[in-house]
């Protein structure tokens, strides 16, 4: 079985698959010899690698010569800029790219002098340099692949594995394109020159040159070149191969001379092969023999259009305009001028863009060459991209996904070994640009490749700063430990018992400032709340103290005011005063001596009920100066004169008594109902679920005596109206009954507030219960006294009315005139009243009746400012519990 090597021997092919086979028209530019083209004024050489792996080596303003480097840079996929001639850097700028997208790039812009003066070459023997010297100069060069790829080319020339087989580009398949057909005709000699070298750096077993068969010139040239090489015998040979487009392409080319196929995402080097282009050769010569930098290439201008086709040695960087206008370009309406073949090359949409490294030809077509773009129709699955692709794939597939913006499912059918050849596009019966989709595609995924890439370097950075951090840290805690260490050694022992000392002090100070902030916490914290602590007698002791005193200065209090009867309005009012001061001094009292210590759940209990017996003992006091009052006012006798005030003010004084009562059970309902809103904290404890409910009961038992007393007082004091005489002493005891039912029913109010403040419980629901109980018995308990005292108060007054009325009748009628009158403006002043102010029928007056209506206006008065009195103390001692 013949070997690979026996197989290239005799000239063996293989068929590649797909293709095509369209029109050619090379005859328009490969009958002349390689011209030149005057030079431009301005050129634009792009430097779209600085900022990545290299730098500027020039600014603004610089004069350069032609050759001079523009770049510097130490990275592998570094390739250097050299100025294509000789002039003056006028601009730095990014101007528009020689791409599809026109794209902005960073560009350098000389202002060429005219001249076209070189920099200093060096020339070199090529015995007298090493394998790296020669990569070195390759590099240096900024050669890159010419055939259109533009890859380094000193990568290549310095594999890491073994090269068995070099193949030599100069297939061109490309249907308009001729510069490697004329450059093998005229510099065959340093094509070989050029393959020379690679042959020195690579070693390889054999070199083949293969041509298409539609260049038989250059075939001869190089068959030619080759007999009258240097090189050994039999290790280099040139092949002649079908025209197929597309032949030329680096796999399709390796299947067709070696029969094998490049796996997907692997390169030729791992099969042992390396392609370079004829071009590529030649440039290689020129850079390690002569010195010279790759700063011109040879392009194809051809096309109907273009009076003078052919090709030019053109530097890198000329404009494209340039190079139109010096080839008599005539153009049409929505002319195109495409970059690179009409199968692989690009339209531009601005001509004021360079020539590149990889730009081999500029195609101006006319009208009847390359008609309008057609229009785009529906996919008929007619699967003819997929016979023609030469790469295997499934066309169809990569339209669908690309068309949907599915790049991740396109690039799944290997959209990255699409070569955009263009094959699928030209037999495309519903004319698709199947390869536009297809570069839109690799673009949004390279782009997504490239910001992923960019995020990892991105963490690869902050975990390197991270652990820079972490160093320098551990390397300063070392060295202060190594420093204190030292400090140590170095200390003799009266300097150690001096730290020592220090030390302890500093342990104190922290340890006397910890208890001063605690003792303020726990002195803070301390309430009538606070949970039992371990100094439960000291805090007996000093709440039984404050009660004590509490309650010698209310008995002191009481003595002092049932002495003195006969003071005024004014007195009476001090007298309240002080009996709410006392009463609120020794509430405070208590509060504040409790606070000094914590206190058990007993003596909260204790300081409750002392509470709650001084504001009992300070409503009792209440009706003493009213009482002493109603008999001062009952001796003085009225004269004729004051007969009309008299019974005008009995009148009103009864209205206000009777609207202030009214306002004195609302604010009491009000109270009573806010009065259940108790505050509970949570105790695990079935106990005292038992006694808030025990409390709750004794609640309600207290309430329901107190509302039965207050409607047995009311009925002996109704009893007792039989006579005028006793008339005054009926309401008197009315109103005592009244005012003890009301002071009953708040001290029952008092010890139900202060079980239910002083229990806690874990059952919310019994809780909730027992105070809705205890705050309705309460306010069933005030209703019903208000309601026996106010009726025994108004049918008092109805009777002593009836009877004032009728002895007027009898006695005096201008008397009974006059207070029907003062009943009339009575009735003016309190329209409200009602049912309280009716008109009084007329009847003479006796100086007997005259002194009951007196004595009646004076209970009146009474009554209303006791009521008044009443309200306010009510409310003073509501706020005072809720405030405990």
């Amino acid at each position: 079985m013949l070997t690979l090597l026996d197989q290239l021997d005799k000239g063996t092919l293989w068929r590649s698959p797909g293709g095509i086979h369209p029109p050619e028209v090379k005859f328009l530019s490969n009958t002349t010899p390689i011209g030149q083209l005057p030079l431009a004024s301005t050129y634009l050489v792009p430097v779209p690698q600085v900022g990545e792996n290299c730098t500027l080596a020039v600014k603004v303003g610089d004069s350069v010569l032609k050759g001079t480097p523009l770049t510097q840079g130490t990275s592998i996929w570094h390739l250097p800029v050299h100025a294509p001639t000789s002039g003056t850097i006028v601009a730095i700028e990014p101007r528009a790219s020689n791409h599809a997208s026109a794209l902005p790039a960073n560009t350098c812009v000389i202002a060429a002098d005219g001249k076209d003066t070189w920099c200093e070459l060096v020339q070199n023997q090529l015995d007298d340099l090493s394998h790296q010297q020669i990569v070195d100069k390759v590099r240096s060069a900024g050669i890159a692949g010419m055939g259109g790829a533009a890859f380094p080319t000193h990568i290549k020339l310095n594999p890491v594995s073994e090269i068995d087989l070099v193949i030599i580009n100069g297939v061109e398949c490309e249907p308009y394109i001729s510069a490697d057909d004329r450059l093998m005709r005229e510099y065959s000699q340093d094509i070989l020159a050029g393959i020379g070298i690679i042959h020195r750096l690579l070693t390889p077993k054999r070199i083949v040159i293969a041509i298409e068969d539609n260049k038989p010139e250059a075939a001869k040239a190089m068959q030619a070149a080759v007999s009258q090489c240097g090189l050994p015998a039999g290790s280099i040979r040139v092949t002649v191969i079908p025209t197929k487009y597309p032949s030329g392409g680096e796999k399709q080319l390796i299947q067709i001379i070696t029969g094998r196929e490049v796996p997907s995402g692997a390169i030729p080097a791992k099969l042992g092969i390396v392609v370079h282009n004829v071009g590529t050769a030649f440039a290689i010569h020129q850079a390690v023999t002569q010195g010279k930098p790759l700063v011109e290439r040879v392009v194809t201008v051809t096309g109907k259009n273009v009076s003078k086709p052919g090709n030019y040695w053109l530097p890198i960087g000329t404009p494209v305009d340039h190079v139109l206008t010096a080839t008599e370009f005539t153009p049409e309406p929505d002319q195109k001028v495409i970059i690179g073949g009409p199968m692989m090359g690009h339209a531009l949409a601005n001509i004021q863009v360079p020539i590149l490294k990889g730009t081999n030809c500029i195609l101006v077509p006319s009208s009847q060459e390359i008609g309008n773009t057609p229009e785009e129709k529906a996919c008929i699955r007619c699967g003819e991209c997929a016979t023609a692709c030469p790469a295997l794939l499934l066309p169809q597939q990569l339209f669908w996904h690309a068309k949907a913006e599915e790049y991740d499912k396109a690039a799944s059918y290997n959209l990255k070994d699409c070569i955009e050849c263009g094959c699928c596009s030209y037999v495309c019966p519903s004319d698709i640009p199947l390869v536009e989709y297809y570069r839109i595609a690799k673009s949004a995924l390279k782009q997504a490749a490239d910001e992923k890439q960019q995020a990892e370097r991105a963490k690869q950075r902050f975990d390197a700063r991270l652990a820079r951090l972490e160093e320098e840290k551990l390397a300063r805690e070392a060295k202060a430990k190594e420093a204190s260490e030292r400090r140590q050694a170095s200390m003799t022992g009266t300097d150690k018992n001096a730290v020592a000392e220090a030390m302890a002090r500093i342990a104190a100070k922290k340890a006397a400032a910890t208890q001063a902030v605690t003792g303020e916490s726990i002195n803070e914290e301390s309430s009538v709340t606070t949970t039992d602590t371990t100094e439960v007698p000291k805090g007996k002791a000093a709440v039984a103290a404050a009660i004590a005193r509490a309650k010698a200065k209310k008995a002191a209090q009481a003595n002092a005011d049932g002495t003195d009867t006969n003071g005024a309005e004014t007195d009476s009012a001090k007298t309240d005063n002080a009996v709410n001061v006392d009463a609120n001094d020794s509430i405070s009292a208590t509060v504040a001596i409790a606070q000094e210590a914590p206190l058990s759940q007993k003596d909260k209990v204790a300081a409750a009920i002392a509470r709650a017996k001084a504001k009992k003992a300070a409503q009792q006091t209440d009706t003493a100066p009213l009482e002493s009052t109603e008999t001062a006012d009952s001796t003085p006798e009225l004269s004729a004169a004051d007969d009309k005030k008299a019974k005008v003010a009995a009148a009103v004084a009864r209205a206000k008594a009777k609207k202030a009562a009214q306002q004195a059970e609302t604010a009491a309902s009000d109270i009573e109902v806010s009065n259940t809103e108790i505050s509970v904290s949570d105790v695990n404890d079935a106990e005292a679920i038992k006694k808030a409910k025990v409390a709750a009961a004794v609640a309600r038992a207290k309430a329901k005596k107190a509302a039965q007393q207050a409607e047995t007082n009311a009925e002996n004091g109704l009893s007792q109206t039989a006579t005028p005489a006793v008339d005054s002493t009926a309401n008197v005891q009315a109103v005592d009954s009244t005012a003890s039912a009301e002071a009953a029913v708040n001290a029952a109010a008092t010890d139900i507030e202060v079980s239910n403040t002083d229990v806690s419980v874990s059952d919310a629901e019994a809780i909730k219960k027992a105070k809705v109980a205890a705050a309705v018995a309460r306010a069933k308990a005030k209703k019903i006294a208000a309601a026996s005292a106010a009726e025994s108060k108004t049918e008092s007054e109805i009777e002593s009315v009836d009877e004032i009325r009728a002895e007027a009748n009898v006695t005096s009628p201008s008397i009974a005139a006059t207070l029907d009158t003062a009943t009339t403006e009575a009735d003016a002043v309190l329209p409200s009243v009602g049912s309280a102010a009716e008109p009084i029928e007329t009847a003479p007056l006796s100086s007997d009746e005259l002194k009951k209506a007196r004595i009646a206006a004076t209970i009146a008065k009474a009554k209303a400012k006791k009521a008044a009195l009443a309200q306010e103390a009510n409310a003073s001692s509501d706020s005072s519990v809720t405030n405990d």
